[in-house]
């Protein structure tokens, strides 16, 4: 009689590692974090390298207090504190960045299990948790960086009260990231070429950031919004980029999704009009990523049944 062994999933491996994914998606991040720094100055430069080492050392210190397996190789801790560097303002003090490092890798993914257990994504926790703690610090996303630049504190309540007046040249600025904004949130044109670069090296899944911009732009058109500020302004598309296709917090089925994107676009359009912040890409997919463990609930394939035949069709 041969030994039948039984584990708990996944069962099938792509023999893809994890440190592998994470060096792709750190390469994906190098053109945003160099750009940032070019706008920016040194204090971006400092807020990147403060928070990738914080993040290191506060998932090091946990897994060593915790007595468990030392993670930090695995290269998510870098991920997780390049990503929330890239999220913040420039001009940020080091202590707030360091603590909201502390909380996204303690509260948001140790807590919870590590990595592969988390709930929510613990950059994006680490970000909010230092919105609604220090609203003044985060503020200052606001400022201009250069004097010809264009101040989102400006262009984005100007959105929301029907004020703005568009123009070509600020399109192009916005475009091309010569604006105000969070570190690697300025330049739409490197985050698409990051987008790219992850869609060909397989790295993610084009349903959920799709859906994701597609609901935001088709709810902006039916309101008769801007289209092109509602996606060349604030985080949408870094957002759509590089969090929601999340391995971890992201549903893993297809329509899945699908629905996690066009949740996160809706919830986004729906702050940006009616909220009373100017920007929602953050708590849209913080919501959403709450919801992911339902959506692969509904929408999971069930084995050992056959498709009626209006499925099939």
């Amino acid at each position: 009689m041969e030994k039948m062994i039984l584990s708990s999933s996944p069962h099938i491996s792509s023999g893809r590692k994890t440190q592998a994914l994470m060096f792709t998606v750190l390469a994906s991040l190098i053109p945003e974090c160099v750009y940032g720094v070019v706008i920016f100055g040194i204090p971006a430069l400092i807020t990147i390298l403060a928070s990738v080492a914080s993040s290191v050392l506060f998932e090091f210190l946990f897994n060593l207090l915790a007595k468990k397996k030392q993670t930090v190789s695995d290269g998510s801790a870098i991920i997780t504190g390049i990503l929330l560097a890239l999220v913040l303002p420039p001009t940020i003090p080091v202590w707030q960045t360091v603590l909201g490092a502390a909380f996204g890798i303690i509260v948001a993914k140790s807590l919870f299990g590590g990595l592969g257990s988390n709930v929510w994504n613990p950059a994006l926790t680490g970000r909010a948790f230092l919105f609604v703690s220090f609203p003044v610090a985060m503020g200052s996303a606001w400022i201009t960086p250069l004097p010809d630049a264009v101040s989102t504190a400006t262009i984005l309540p100007a959105i929301k009260s029907g004020a703005f007046t568009p123009s070509r040249e600020i399109y192009l600025q916005y475009f091309f990231g010569n604006r105000a904004g969070c570190i690697g949130e300025t330049s739409i044109l490197l985050i698409l070429i990051s987008f790219v670069f992850l869609l060909a090296t397989r790295t993610i899944d084009w349903r959920a950031p799709f859906a994701m911009v597609a609901t935001t732009v088709i709810l902006t058109w039916i309101s008769g919004g801007d289209i092109l500020m509602a996606l060349l302004s604030g985080g949408l598309i870094f957002g759509a980029t590089f969090m929601v296709t999340d391995y971890v917090t992201a549903p893993v089925t297809k329509p899945g999704r699908l629905i996690y994107g066009a949740g996160c676009g809706l919830i986004t359009f729906l702050i940006r009009k009616f909220g009373g912040y100017p920007e929602g890409v953050m708590f849209s997919i913080l919501i959403m990523d709450s919801l992911a463990p339902f959506l692969n609930k509904i929408t999971r394939r069930k084995y050992g049944y056959k498709k009626s035949a209006m499925e099939a069709k």
